[in-house]
């Protein structure tokens, strides 16, 4: 007998599943054998926020639909900091959540799990029946996949359990971005035409724009740069300034600042973007391109919106024919100067890269300065790899000073701000791009919290590198409340061997201390690697990093 779960299966791995994240419990366990058996890979984690976590980062990396597979009740709450930073970052993820039957009103499972997806800006979908049960799965999965929304299908485990019809998913339905209006395209064209210093500002909404977007830079002259989510898209580029906001090089701040047009294609210009709203310049045009019009201007003010898909738009602007005798854009496609000059290229040439700022090394015997231990990482890593980077006062270390070959290389999940992702989101990462080094930046604190999810790296042979910036607290309270003469017990930590826990799990580790410390990481990274190798970094942590110095200046 086929039954509601095993045709649920089915339909996903028709639809295009390749991988499903998730922890088996009763609830659960006929769907995602069912996806198993239909040649979907299931990944079992430890615990559903790694679940939630990995997912999140595999449909970020492999541009896929995500999916997990949770038991009802706990399982769902288990997810949910996961499930968070996902609908928070719009990415595209289908989380399979079995559910109490609605006759089972005493049960120990039951919570509202609608109100749980609402809470935290997620969908909520669900299986109603045997005869729905294709219908109400497609649904669930193009609303993920076309609005790029993370979406909780609830399972009542009455209805899994229901005979059902095999039934054949419906074909796939191209759909076709909406570029925006002629009206909004022509005065965009004006804006860029008459434009001295334009930059655009790439972030997610923007990843399928790269070579419209350069080639519309080309034309009227606008350096690029990209919001921190959409870091390594214009990776190459000689006009890249690599990151906007707090993460900025000081040229990069400096460019950005002086800019006379700025163009937001599907970035939301958020306060990290922009520094607070201090890198762009008051008398400064700017205009924010996005799909959803509830973005437009909802963190920075604007002077034009424009409703529309980034590429398409994008383009559309390329094909507007310049006015007879107007020479703003040439009659044959071409590169307008703008802020495409010589002395400027050569400034980037020269100081485009964090690594290009001279600094005061703060190490000492016993402690490695997180600048240093990152720019001898990054001389130490494949050029193709995949950095994903916890959250904390270390982070913009490895954002900066780790160099990315592509948007694709580079996994950052910080839309809701919680420690403890970068591990299970490098996990992700690493299952999407099998072809690359994955790299697991963490702090001290966010490792310890996700640390169940070293075993789930160690069975899956996946070969990571994990590299814990470990200053033995939660860094961030300590700069930010020590200054004020606060007591920081609660926030400073005894030191932890890392090392020889990971070794414990069965991994290779090392203690840094100096750069000479990570001779056994080159020795791993030459191959085969086939075990992770964790780099236990006793950091130098006598200052703020300089990101969260602005940000607290900020607040």
């Amino acid at each position: 007998m086929t039954t509601v779960a095993e045709v649920v299966g089915a339909t996903l791995a028709g639809l295009g599943a390749t991988h499903v994240f998730g922890v088996v419990g009763s609830g659960n366990f006929h769907v995602t054998n069912a996806l198993v058996a239909h040649g979907v890979r299931f990944v079992a984690t430890r615990h559903e926020g790694g679940a939630a976590t990995a997912a999140d980062a595999f449909a970020r990396v492999s541009r896929q639909v995500g999916v997990v597979s949770v038991h009802q009740g706990c399982g769902l709450t288990n997810a949910m900091t996961g499930l968070a930073e996902a609908a928070k970052s719009r990415t595209p993820l289908v989380v399979l959540a079995a559910e109490p039957a609605a006759s089972a009103l005493r049960s120990n499972f039951r919570v509202d799990q609608d109100a749980l997806a609402v809470a935290v800006g997620a969908s909520s979908e669900r299986v109603h029946s045997a005869a729905t049960a294709v219908v109400d799965t497609v649904r669930a999965w193009r609303l993920a996949l076309t609005q790029r929304r993370t979406v909780v299908l609830n399972l009542p485990l009455d209805v899994q359990a229901a005979p059902a019809e095999p039934v054949e998913p419906p074909a796939a339905t191209r759909i076709t971005p909406p570029r925006a209006s002629d009206e909004a395209v022509t005065e965009l064209a004006a804006l860029l035409a008459d434009a001295q210093r334009p930059v655009f500002i790439a972030g997610r909404g923007a990843l399928d724009a790269k070579e419209t977007l350069q080639e519309l830079a080309a034309r009227s002259g606008a350096l690029l740069a990209t919001s921190a989510v959409a870091r390594g898209l214009f990776a190459g580029d000689p006009w890249s300034l690599d990151v906007s906001g707090g993460f900025a090089t000081p040229l990069a701040a400096e460019l950005i600042a002086g800019a006379d047009v700025v163009v937001a294609w599907g970035a939301s210009l958020n306060m990290w973007t922009t520094r607070h709203g201090a890198l762009l310049a008051d008398a400064a045009t700017i205009v924010q391109v996005d799909l959803d019009p509830a973005a437009l201007g909802g963190h920075h003010r604007i002077d034009l919106g424009v409703t529309g898909d980034a590429a398409a738009t994008a383009r559309a602007v390329l094909d507007v024919p310049p006015a007879t005798g107007d020479s703003r854009f040439p009659v044959v496609p071409g590169e307008k100067a703008g802020y495409r000059t010589a002395d400027v290229l050569e400034r980037i040439v020269a100081a485009g890269r964090w690594r290009d700022v001279s600094y005061d090394d703060d190490g000492d015997a016993t402690h490695i300065d997180p600048r240093t231990l990152s720019i001898a990482l990054d001389d130490l890593i494949p050029r193709e790899r995949v950095v994903a980077v916890d959250s904390g006062n270390f982070m913009g270390y490895p954002s900066t000073y780790l160099s990315v070959p592509d948007h694709r290389g580079f996994c950052f999940t910080q839309a809701f701000q919680s420690i403890g992702l970068g591990l299970a989101s490098a996990l992700g990462a690493a299952l999407a791009a099998p072809d690359r080094v994955p790299v697991a930046a963490c702090g001290d604190g966010g490792f310890l919290m996700s640390i169940a999810e070293l075993e789930t790296v160690r069975r899956l042979g996946l070969g990571l590198l994990i590299v814990v910036y470990n200053d033995e607290a939660y860094g961030a309270e300590v700069h930010h409340f020590g200054p004020h003469g606060h007591p920081l017990t609660t926030v400073v930590f005894p030191e932890t061997d890392l090392a020889a826990i990971a070794r414990g799990y069965g991994c290779a580790a090392v203690t840094v201390r100096h750069p000479g410390d990570l001779a056994p990481v080159a020795e791993w990274l030459a191959g085969p690697r086939a075990v992770p190798m964790l780099v236990d970094a006793k950091v130098a942590a006598g200052r703020p990093s300089w990101w969260l110095e602005e940000a607290f200046r900020g607040h």
